[in-house]
């Protein structure tokens, strides 16, 4: 499990591409957002993989407490995605 902190997973999008994946629901997005974040809710990950970035670019996922970002982060792992971060809560970011 790559589980990742915060300076951490801004060297990731700023120095290697690395895209955000906030897997919560659209409204928990009120609550807070990250700029530049692709939003595909957990429960519709596998069934939206085509709008996420090809297999090579790394990427960060989170959620409100971590639990979610846990389940997309091996969803993504088994779907073939080999750089996948778990940066947890939002809050992290």
């Amino acid at each position: 499990m790559s589980v990742i902190q915060g300076p951490e997973a801004h060297r990731l999008v700023e120095e290697e591409g690395a895209r955000l994946l906030d897997v919560r629901m659209p409204e928990e997005l009120a609550e807070k957002s990250v700029p530049g974040a692709i939003n595909v809710p957990v429960q519709e990950l596998s069934m939206r993989l085509g709008e996420l970035p090809d297999k090579g670019t790394p990427l960060v996922v989170f959620c409100r407490s971590g639990r979610r970002s846990e389940m997309a982060a091996n969803l993504l792992r088994q779907a073939g995605w080999k750089r996948v971060y778990d940066l947890q809560t939002v809050d992290a970011w």
